[in-house]
């Protein structure tokens, strides 16, 4: 199923993939997306946009709490901008901290080339209790 997900939001997120955002890891409760900065990722500032960095890793998180095969939806997010980016991948790992029958929460840490964290995020998901097919 994990295998799945991936193959269905690298493929249907047309806003992740509008943005050079891929899935490369989903298992249960955890998943990891990369993006490749480019020009587009920019701000006026000329760092990556926090909307860049924020949809990195929502992406990771939608994957990792809809990877058990039921459809999830955020209801919360939450970004702490940690250390500016500028060039090169950004990678986000998403975990789960905690699940139930309808909630659960993820941790979301997003990553430059050299393994610092620029950002952390937490998510919290309601299974809708769908299956996803």
């Amino acid at each position: 199923m994990s295998e799945k997900i991936k193959e269905l939001l690298n493929e249907n997120d047309m806003f992740a993939k509008y943005n050079n955002i891929r899935l490369t890891v989903v298992r249960k409760g955890y998943a990891e997306a990369e993006m490749v900065i480019n020009k587009n990722h920019i701000n006026a500032a000329g760092i990556v946009q926090g909307g860049a960095i924020f949809t990195l890793a929502d992406l990771a998180f939608g994957a990792a709490s809809n990877s058990y095969g039921t459809l999830a939806l955020s209801v919360n997010s939450t970004i702490s901008f940690i250390k500016p980016a500028k060039k090169g991948k950004l990678k986000a790992i998403a975990k789960e901290v905690s699940k139930s029958k309808r909630i659960s929460l993820y941790q979301i840490e997003v990553k430059n080339a050299q393994d610092e964290t620029v950002a952390l995020m937490q998510g919290v998901a309601y299974s809708k209790g769908t299956p996803i097919e």
